[in-house]
């Protein structure tokens, strides 16, 4: 065995005369992840999920476990009717569409969940696609072409950032949720240019959120225009659940907001929803959109009934910030340092000294019963290694209790907490 654990390896296979192994760039990535597993420690993303029994419990390794790791925000995916509109689509219109939405691929269902959204948003424009990872990817390569700017918070997601390099736009960074940055680097692109300021309303790895209301405000000043990512706030933040740019009364102000269905949706797809009135050419030139095969109906028609109760749900949502400040009061009593100040989002990140620490008390938790992220670089900022909790509505109290005792016990056992 080598220091890595790996086997002594063999020389690169060539991939043709005088030519490398293309794979041979990920040894790096095998080595580091064979050594982990050589600790005796269960691979934090391989997880497998058993049996699901409702939205906060299923069965891993053989344990039932609170799962405190998803991102089912309002709990949807075990809802009655939810659950009844998909069996109806499956039965009456089949397992899948063989087609993109230009072709064959538009189902009744389609119609009907892109309605759902323009109620739920109260908008005249909403576009589906099947991720919302493919959302941000189609909607900022297709907005900003060729001599126009993306300016974008340096942590922003991945999808975000694909987006940009799908496209041909020039790309600005400006400081995480830093204001003054992001109007200093505004200022001093040309007056003239297209400019799409993307920002996110809430921040996945720490929880965090935007000050949406004063970036909104520096992009108008600069005449650009505003992409919101609301995927981790849509369902419960605003008085309808629109997301923070709706807390933030932005409502008119935010030219376009990009989402997702599997998080307070509770299945699968993106969208993006928008006033513009040329918002439906999108359709005729975004290519994630063209070229890829639409969703199940069995999918979009789960999704319209969830959007649907989504509109009414003000006890769900009431839960769901209750079970956020019960978590994040214990967690920060006990001494654990966590990503934010206080409860801005349904998102509880705890902060550990290193990845040693982060992956010991993320396998103590799991064989105690609770499941939650484990996440680092590149996925963090640099150097930060991090527990990330998500609440659901469907958490109990009782779930919440335990969830804190076995946080406080594992805790202790790291040393990351006296």
């Amino acid at each position: 065995m080598t220091e890595t654990g790996l086997q002594p390896e063999a020389p690169a296979p060539l991939a043709a005369e005088g030519g490398r192994d293309l794979m041979s760039k990920f040894d790096g990535l095998i080595a580091e992840r064979q050594a982990l597993i050589d600790t005796g420690v269960t691979d934090p993303f391989a997880i497998v999920m058993e049996q699901v029994k409702s939205p906060t419990e299923a069965v891993i390794a053989g344990r039932d476990t609170i799962l405190l790791g998803t991102y089912n925000y309002m709990g949807m995916t075990f809802d009655a009717d939810v659950l009844a509109a998909g069996h109806a689509a499956l039965d009456q219109f089949g397992s899948g569409t063989n087609g993109s939405r230009m072709l064959n691929g538009t189902f009744r269902d389609h119609m009907a969940v892109e309605q759902a959204l323009r109620d739920f948003y109260g908008v005249s424009g909403a576009i589906v696609f099947s991720t919302g990872y493919m959302a941000n990817l189609g909607m900022i390569s297709t907005l900003a072409g060729k001599g126009d700017y993306v300016i974008l918070d340096a942590d922003s997601h991945a999808s975000i950032y694909d987006g940009c390099k799908q496209g041909y736009a020039e790309i600005v960074r400006f400081r995480h949720n830093d204001v003054a940055d992001l109007d200093k680097r505004l200022g001093r692109l040309p007056k003239d240019a297209g400019k799409l300021v993307v920002l996110e309303g809430v921040y996945s790895m720490l929880g965090d959120i935007a000050p949406l209301k004063d970036m909104v405000a520096v992009a108008k000043k600069h005449g650009a225009m505003v992409l919101s990512d609301e995927a981790h706030s849509m369902g419960f933040f605003g008085p309808n659940g629109r997301g923070v740019y709706e807390d933030q009364g932005l409502e008119g102000e935010v030219d376009f907001v990009v989402g997702t269905f599997s998080k307070s949706v509770g299945t699968v797809g993106g969208f993006c929803v928008s006033n513009h009135p040329k918002f439906e050419a999108i359709r005729l030139a975004c290519r994630p959109y063209i070229f890829t095969a639409s969703l199940p109906p069995s999918v979009v028609a789960t999704a319209e009934a969830s959007i649907r109760k989504l509109m009414t749900a003000h006890a769900k949502r009431t839960q769901l910030w209750s079970n956020a400040r019960r978590l994040h009061g214990g967690l920060k009593a006990m001494g654990f340092r966590l990503g934010t100040e206080n409860p801005d989002s349904a998102i509880v990140a705890v902060i550990l000294d290193d990845q040693n620490q982060a992956v010991a008390m993320w396998q103590g938790l799991l064989e105690a019963g609770v499941y939650v992220n484990m996440a680092r670089p590149p996925a963090t900022p640099a150097g930060t290694f991090l527990l990330r909790c998500s609440l659901c509505a469907e958490h109990s109290d009782a779930q919440i209790d335990t969830v804190l005792a076995k946080f406080e016990a594992a805790g202790r056992t790291v040393g990351a907490i006296g």
